[in-house]
């Protein structure tokens, strides 16, 4: 699946010289018309500045452009690298009864038997001689004591437990670790499906490099017949696995997604285990590696498969701990960066900033639909720019970097309607990453939910999206307003801010159709 796309590899010696290089100039092109776009708007909100009010909500519109367009270059340059990616070194292993010994790890915690059932008998087919799988079981609860004991029985796997529960995930693999003298260790976590070949493939990859600390491969879920939401999950996982992690990787900078991954165990020791302190304790855990010198490397190719969650409820629980730990994250990342500025190069530094703020997101949807409404209703103008400039400055920008993006995807035989399910799935998620930006940033204490594989879904309680549609009803009463506005007073100048109004109307609405999908269904997929 991603695989180097067909008009980017070298036919019969010859190198695509034209294709690379008009690739590469369209992604300078789009950088290019970011500046201009963003120092034009700087310009016009420098000589318009009519009121204090006035200047904050300029001052917001502009950052949360800047926001957005600082990844969506980040994304032309993950794409630019990926697309120029080199092959990972392999070393020969003639004999592979005296290959490395894995630690496989399946940690878990009250999940349902089949489940568990399904993943242990996927790790005993792995065709490796020199494996041993452990099972980490973290239950308190004596059925599930009992069922852990059966199937480790019956697939041939060690059970760990421990006498003292800390660091939940983390804590029971750093405890295991203590035990282990395996060379390597393999995550998986209690929903993952290897295949046969995943420690075939990826011992001589990690053999071959001695500085490699671990080789992440890609997860994809397999449910996404039965739900928009599996849908849409799965989609932002492909854009996430496709060029990013090969972009990420290119320039030293991939990060531990917590499972599906072979990592060195002296590795693992040199920093004394998985970082206990974050619920994303594989991202966190990445930034001590690169810090002390270790190396990383992503494999671009589907190994395992999963399940994702398939209604809207689990699928916010899985965002909200996602985004809560990233920007716990980040703040270790601005922390490192302003004592150590040298200890990571320059594209590292990129990476983790991009990675560790994405969740900054939902902000940056919240500041672009809250300036065009308050134009409509309070008259306060947040553009401060001219519309033949505005269309001069933004459309370049715009029409570059959504070409760029569904141009790429497209060579991975993603559908521009299949990619608008992922990012509709995001835009409605706004107000969990507003909340956990607030927790994680201000180091606020606050639990987070776990929705157990095997339930069966449910309709999403009209109150739980109360900011989602209280949004969608002050976007239509804008345009209810904006248009009488328009009507009675002929004021062209609200015709722009209408147009982003009724864009955002549109894609909150998708709340309402998200809000059925899987209603139903088991829900399988792992929302921790």
């Amino acid at each position: 699946m991603t695989a180097l796309p067909e008009e980017f590899k070298p036919e019969d010696g010859v190198q695509p010289v034209d294709q690379a290089g008009l690739l590469l100039a369209a992604v300078n092109l789009t950088v290019v018309a970011a500046c201009v776009y963003l120092i034009t708007r700087a310009i016009f909100v420098a000589q318009n500045l009519n009121d204090a009010f006035s200047l904050v909500m300029a001052l917001a519109l502009l950052a949360g452009e800047a926001f957005v367009m600082f990844h969506s270059v980040a994304y032309c340059v993950d794409f630019v690298y990926a697309c120029n990616k080199k092959p990972l070194p392999v070393v020969e292993i003639r004999d592979w009864e005296m290959a490395p010994g894995v630690a496989i790890l399946m940690p878990a915690r009250h999940e349902p038997y089949q489940v568990l059932e399904q993943t242990l008998f996927c790790l005993r087919n792995i065709d490796y001689p020199n494996k041993t799988i452990y099972f980490l079981d973290d239950s308190s609860d004596e059925k599930y004591l009992r069922e852990a004991e059966e199937l480790a029985l019956t697939y041939g796997a060690k059970i760990f437990r421990r006498a003292e529960r800390h660091g939940a995930k983390a804590g029971i693999i750093n405890d295991c670790l203590k035990t282990l003298t395996d060379d390597y260790v393999v995550i998986f976590d209690a929903d993952q499906n290897p295949a046969r070949h995943f420690l075939k493939t990826l011992v001589p990859v990690i053999e071959a490099n001695p500085k490699l600390a671990f080789v992440q491969t890609p997860q994809f879920y397999t449910n996404t017949d039965r739900s928009s939401v599996a849908f849409g999950a799965n989609l932002q996982h492909c854009m996430f696995y496709e060029y990013i992690c090969e972009g990420k990787s290119e320039r030293g900078a991939m990060i531990l997604c917590g499972t599906n991954a072979i990592i060195r165990r002296s590795a693992l020791n040199d920093i004394g285990g998985l970082d206990e302190t974050s619920i994303t304790e594989d991202f966190s855990t990445s930034i001590d590696w690169h810090l002390r010198g270790w190396e990383s490397r992503y494999y671009g190719h589907a190994f395992v498969f999963g399940e994702g969650p398939t209604t809207l409820m689990p699928y916010l629980k899985q965002q909200w701990r996602w985004a809560r730990g990233n920007l716990g994250v980040l703040k270790k990342i601005a922390r490192n960066f302003l004592t150590r500025p040298f200890s990571l190069t320059f594209s590292q530094w990129w990476e983790y900033f991009a990675t560790g703020s994405y969740y900054l997101i939902g902000w940056a949807y919240f500041l672009l639909m809250l300036c065009p409404l308050t134009y409509i209703f309070l008259r306060t103008p947040s553009f401060f720019i001219k519309p033949e400039v505005y269309l001069l400055t933004f459309i370049p920008y715009f029409t570059l970097s959504f070409t760029i993006f569904f141009t790429s995807m497209r060579k991975r035989n993603y559908r521009a309607d299949q990619l608008a399910t992922g990012v509709l799935l995001s835009f409605i998620s706004f107000p969990v990453y507003m909340k956990a930006a607030v927790v994680a940033l201000l180091g606020l204490k606050s639990g987070f939910g776990i929705t157990q594989k095997g339930e069966r879904g449910t309709v999403v309680p009209y109150r739980e999206l109360w900011p989602q549609i209280l949004m969608w009803l002050v976007h239509f009463a804008a345009l209810v307003w904006g248009a009488n506005h328009f009507a009675y007073e002929g004021d062209a100048s609200v015709l722009m801010s209408m147009f982003w109004v009724f864009y955002h109307f549109l894609l909150l609405s998708s709340v309402f159709y998200f809000r059925y999908a899987g209603v139903g269904d088991v829900i399988t997929g792992e929302a921790a």
